[in-house]
């Protein structure tokens, strides 16, 4: 009787309450501690297509190479001119813009749609699978298929004068990122709002019984219950939203290619044009190693203000 009620304690915490975790090394249900081996292949998948091209891409950061014949080792003369590329700044102003548009319009909408899928309504699975075909298309195909569409001699702008005005919605700057951000929310919106969806379905359902019972409606249950406890899930797609904005290219280079003049030309695009059309790889390579290197400090800046990795650390001392 002592054991198994030494067992049970294991099992399901101590008197006072508390969890006791196992100890290391100790064996799971169905067999022994997986070996280390097992990560092995991802591992070297993991340094293959990741770490070796990051090292490869700021080591030829300082070196003069056109694709062709032997690199020429520069040393910082392309860093230095990073530094005082007035094109630079501007790519960058347009990255932000488009990145800060991105999350405004994306985070509302994508959390109220998700927070409407996690409900019990009527043909609710249909509605949710509809809406969230745009994400299982290709980028590109999305991009052509709006470039179509918004084409000033054949697309709706020249049969929708009275919306679209002369209908050159692309030669203008304001109206070429509004189409930018608009095909970002259109493509991207289902996917986060998949996220809040298992999100607002993991929320105990006592929390909102206990709302109603003290008066409180729907739209403060949203407020007050629904966003806190989908806290770390917004933290997460704000973090897909900005990375994702910083590296976004393949919309700009079907829909606008930088344009009207430089008016879209996003970090992102700018590194394309130096490589592929300037054909000034080393450079190319200095505003990618940049580009990475500030994706990383957002990405991390907003991790340690939002408290997350204090609250992860924090549930795994339980």
């Amino acid at each position: 009787m002592a054991t198994k009620r030494n067992s049970s304690e294991m099992q399901t915490g101590n008197a006072e309450g508390q969890v006791r975790r196992p100890k290391k090394g100790a064996s799971f249900v169905g067999g022994a501690r997986p070996s280390g081996l097992w990560a092995v292949p991802a591992a070297v998948f993991f340094f293959i297509f990741g770490i070796l091209p990051l090292f490869i891409v700021v080591g030829l950061s300082f070196f003069k190479w056109n694709g062709l014949g032997t690199p020429q080792f520069a040393g910082g003369q392309y860093w230095a001119q990073f530094i005082h590329d007035p094109k630079v700044m501007k790519s960058v102003g347009v990255t932000l813009t488009l990145t800060i548009l991105g999350i405004v319009t994306q985070t509302p909408l994508s959390l109220l749609l998700g927070a409407w899928a996690a409900g019990r309504q009527r043909y609710r699975a249909v509605y949710t699978a509809i809406y969230f075909i745009p994400y299982l298309l290709s980028g590109t195909a999305i991009a052509v298929a709006w470039r179509a569409m918004l084409d000033p001699n054949f697309g709706m702008p020249s049969k929708m004068r009275w919306l679209f005005g002369d209908g050159n919605i692309f030669g203008n700057a304001s109206s070429a990122i509004a189409v930018l951000v608009f095909v970002s929310l259109w493509q991207f919106t289902p996917f986060h709002a998949l996220l809040y969806q298992g999100a607002v379905r993991a929320i105990p359902k006592t929390l909102y019984e206990a709302a109603s019972i003290d008066g409180a409606g729907r739209i403060r249950q949203f407020f007050c219950i629904t966003i806190p406890q989908v806290r770390n899930t917004l933290i997460t797609s704000l973090l897909f939203q900005v990375v994702g904005g910083l590296t976004a290219f393949d919309a700009i280079l079907v829909l606008t290619k930088g344009g009207p003049g430089t008016d879209t030309q996003n970090t992102a695009y700018y590194m394309y044009s130096t490589a592929f059309k300037a054909y000034n790889y080393g450079y190319s390579s200095v505003i990618a190693v940049v580009l990475i290197v500030i994706a990383t400090i957002l990405s991390l800046v907003m991790v340690k203000v939002s408290g997350y990795d204090k609250m992860r650390s924090e549930l795994e001392g339980i």
